[in-house]
């Protein structure tokens, strides 16, 4: 109906249940790791708040209680609830699969990794564009079989994955920021569950979500977000660039929490 807005986003759901071997001696969960005083699970929830978003569901595994008692000390004006995943050591897609009521809600949503530095003003396209799939995707992509790819022929996603098998004439890093449609998120419910009722319950979240774009492609759109700042954070080495190159570029950009 004409004069009618498209629905945004007022809930979120967080992936914050791995171990994170990668980083070394470092235990915590990734979430919890501080960059100018400020864990990265602070920074998320002043983000969503400031972009409108009062609901978020975090799945928890390695160290719960740690981000749990994170949450209770911050405060945060929202409501946020933890969804548990006693599996935590398996595949991501696992900890995706945990969420299915948030996927079912019967309303467009925000999904995130838990373990990113970045720019508040990338969660903008997100919450603001038209009631549609959005994938955020940075030009600026690393070498190499690491980074999950985000893949176009024109303007078309034809492929999402860090091996992708299909042509394309250009690609660049996905940010692990995505918004669905209410439609769209009780189908990537549906994924996740054939994907463990089949017993594949190493696959990587990014597969279940690639079967829908390759099943409707045109029902999903990359938003190019090159010129901001982020990292995902994996290795020491990501460690060190959030806090050297990164962290300087965010001063002012968020409320403190």
């Amino acid at each position: 109906m004409p004069g009618l807005t498209a629905p945004r986003p007022a809930s979120a759901i967080i992936l914050a249940a791995g171990v994170g071997r990668r980083l070394g001696a470092d235990d915590r969960p990734k979430i919890l790791l501080e960059f100018g005083g400020r864990s990265l699970l602070a920074r998320h929830l002043a983000a969503l708040g400031e972009h409108g978003v009062t609901e978020v569901s975090i799945t928890v595994g390695h160290q719960r209680a740690l981000i749990e008692a994170e949450v209770a000390r911050l405060a945060w004006p929202g409501c946020v609830r933890f969804v548990g995943n006693s599996h935590y050591r398996e595949g991501s897609l696992v900890s995706l699969a945990v969420q299915a009521e948030a996927l079912r809600a019967g309303q467009p949503l925000l999904l995130m990794d838990g373990d990113v530095l970045y720019d508040p003003r990338i969660l903008a396209p997100l919450v603001e564009a038209p009631d549609e799939n959005l994938l955020l995707l940075d030009r600026d992509i690393e070498p190499g079989d690491e980074p999950v790819k985000i893949c176009l022929r024109g303007d078309t996603i034809v492929d999402f994955r860090k091996r992708p098998e299909h042509a394309h004439d250009r690609h660049g890093e996905s940010v692990g920021f995505f918004r669905f449609t209410a439609g769209t998120a009780a189908a990537l419910a549906d994924r996740c569950e054939a994907y463990l009722a089949a017993g594949r319950r190493q696959v990587e979240y990014e597969e279940a979500i690639r079967d829908l774009i390759l099943a409707a492609p045109a029902s999903f759109r990359a938003v190019d977000i090159s010129a901001l700042p982020w990292t995902e954070i994996d290795f020491p080495e990501d460690v060190a660039r959030a806090r050297d190159e990164i962290l300087p570029q965010l001063a002012g950009t968020a409320a403190p929490s």
